[in-house]
């Protein structure tokens, strides 16, 4: 039993002192880690995707439509990412940005976070970066 001692002392010491760990705050603070004011995009491979957010507008755009389909979004803040919420071809749209390393799959880029896009019954996989946290790696060809 006294050899428990030790590591029951570490794993309560452990509980008592809670860090943000995959940008989930332990105790429950809003994620804050991109400012109001931060542009954010998010983009996405097989299929190709972007969406491109400023000041509560986002601009959906695919190989098909390159120029883009201008849409009002909503931001919320969660405990572990940023959410967008609005309307595409009248059906709903919802993005999510949380903390993560990404790559694309498809180039030497890093990406800062994580993003995900609910349409249209899917579930669209991708990387995001804003203004002040790009990624790394080459430009755009």
């Amino acid at each position: 039993m006294p050899r428990c001692l030790p590591t029951l002392a570490v794993l309560l010491l452990a509980a008592c002192s809670p860090a943000r760990k995959h940008g989930i705050d332990p105790k429950g603070q809003t994620f804050d880690a991109v400012a109001p004011e931060e542009a954010v995009t998010m983009i996405g491979t097989e299929p190709f995707w972007n969406l491109r957010i400023t000041a509560g507008e986002g601009v959906w755009a695919t190989p098909e439509n390159p120029s883009g389909t201008r849409i009002a979004l909503s931001r919320f803040a969660g405990n572990g990412g940023l959410g967008f919420t609005g309307t595409l071809d009248g059906r709903p749209l919802t993005a999510t940005l949380t903390p993560g390393q990404c790559s694309d799959g498809m180039s030497e880029r890093a990406y800062p976070f994580v993003a995900t896009i609910a349409l249209h019954g899917e579930t669209l996989q991708g990387c995001g970066y804003t203004d002040r946290q790009p990624f790394t790696g080459e430009p755009a060809p």
